[in-house]
């Protein structure tokens, strides 16, 4: 990756201010960028009371020419104020966030942001983009209402967008909204937003499906896959595998896997590559063949509660009944059947038992498998 930090030939940084809102200020500030021969933005971003606004302005600044611009005008009207700006016939334009991406015209050099604390970081950066763009030095007023008590967030934003205010500071920007915001961890427990509640491995599963639906139309209808709660340390360590991509590659591949042939050749390439996989990777693909067999017998959750896991099942189960027979006779007492619904298993594994849970749990799936399982 490679970054271009150069600003263009004569680029001067925008001078950036967070301050309470006084009309005052505001009528100075824009008088002083119209004694200049420049134009203004202000930016509102309520359609409902943004004539309201207007009105104001124009008590405020009786001798500015005010062109309104929001997304619920109409398309034509909206490209002819937008037009008129550009050219001059009006030198300042009342609009709401909608100039954040795209608009550049160089001869306005000062932006007023109405209610600043209600934006995200990267539109306020976005927003102070609009001006600076010629050598002119230009101006970009973050503003709040007066006595209002700012969230701890929104606070954090405007600092940033006031501190970084040299030319080329976006990468720095969008650094600081990962910090504020909550970035987590891709592929460990740390999460933040949607990915907590599906995984990641849900994730590129639920990407697969819409492409496939793109491509080849409605699919079928499928089962969703168990949930498995195991209390077992299932992951790719980082000292295994150091390469983030690497690791991405790896989990998908794992959450690909559909028949012991497939875990069998994956773990050959794995040791080839990267030498023995350490117990958490082991764990993992215990979990991996555990799901396929589950998959076929219709299991819809295997859950750990102590030394005893629960296997609920969906109205459709298919298992080996000879099997289940002969494993309540080799575990008396440690294997309790419920008809349901749902139907259940219940299994116990012994407390004294050096096995890891994940192999012992394996075993208890290898014998009570239909003979079709993978």
């Amino acid at each position: 990756m490679s970054a271009i930090e150069s600003a263009p030939e004569d680029r001067l940084p925008v001078q950036t201010y967070v301050v309470e809102y006084h009309p005052a200020l505001i009528a100075d500030a824009i008088r002083q960028e119209l004694r200049r021969g420049g134009q203004v933005y202000f930016v509102y971003n309520r359609v409902e009371t943004i004539e309201k606004v207007h009105h104001d302005l124009r008590q405020l600044v009786p001798e500015a020419k005010i062109g309104v611009a929001h997304g619920k005008m109409h398309e034509d009207s909206l490209e002819d104020v937008m037009l008129d700006f550009y050219e001059g016939h009006y030198n300042l334009l009342l609009c709401t966030s909608i100039i954040e991406n795209g608009l550049d015209v160089a001869n306005a050099n000062t932006i007023i942001v109405y209610d600043a604390d209600h934006f995200g970081l990267s539109q306020l950066y976005q927003m102070r983009g609009r001006v600076g763009r010629s050598d002119r030095l230009a101006h970009a007023y973050l503003t709040y209402r007066p006595q209002k008590v700012i969230s701890e967030i929104a606070e954090k934003r405007l600092r940033a967008i006031m501190e970084f205010t040299e030319l080329g500071a976006g990468f720095k920007i969008a650094m600081r909204d990962l910090e504020i915001r909550g970035a987590g961890n891709l592929l460990g427990a740390q999460q933040h937003g949607h990915i907590v509640g599906i995984g990641f491995e849900m994730y590129c599963r639920l990407l697969e499906e819409a492409i496939r639906t793109l491509k080849d139309g409605p699919q079928a209808e499928v089962a969703p896959d168990p949930v498995i709660e195991l209390l077992l340390d299932a992951y790719i360590p980082n000292d295994y595998v150091e390469d983030a991509m690497h690791k991405i590659e790896l989990y998908q591949q794992i959450a690909a896997l559909r028949n012991e042939e497939q875990v069998a050749d994956l773990l050959d390439a794995m040791i080839d590559r990267f030498g023995d996989p350490p117990e958490a990777l082991n764990n993992l693909m215990i979990v991996a063949r555990i799901k396929n067999f589950a998959r076929t017998m219709g299991v819809k959750s295997i859950i750990q509660t102590g030394d005893w896991v629960t296997i609920s099942f969906t109205d459709k189960p298919d298992v080996n009944v000879q099997g289940l027979f002969e494993l309540r006779t080799r575990l008396p007492g440690r294997i309790k059947v419920l008809a349901g619904p749902p139907q259940t298993i219940s299994a116990k594994k012994a407390a004294s038992g050096k096995e890891n849970f994940g192999v012992w749990l394996l075993s208890v799936f290898q014998a009570i498998a239909p003979a079709a399982a993978p």
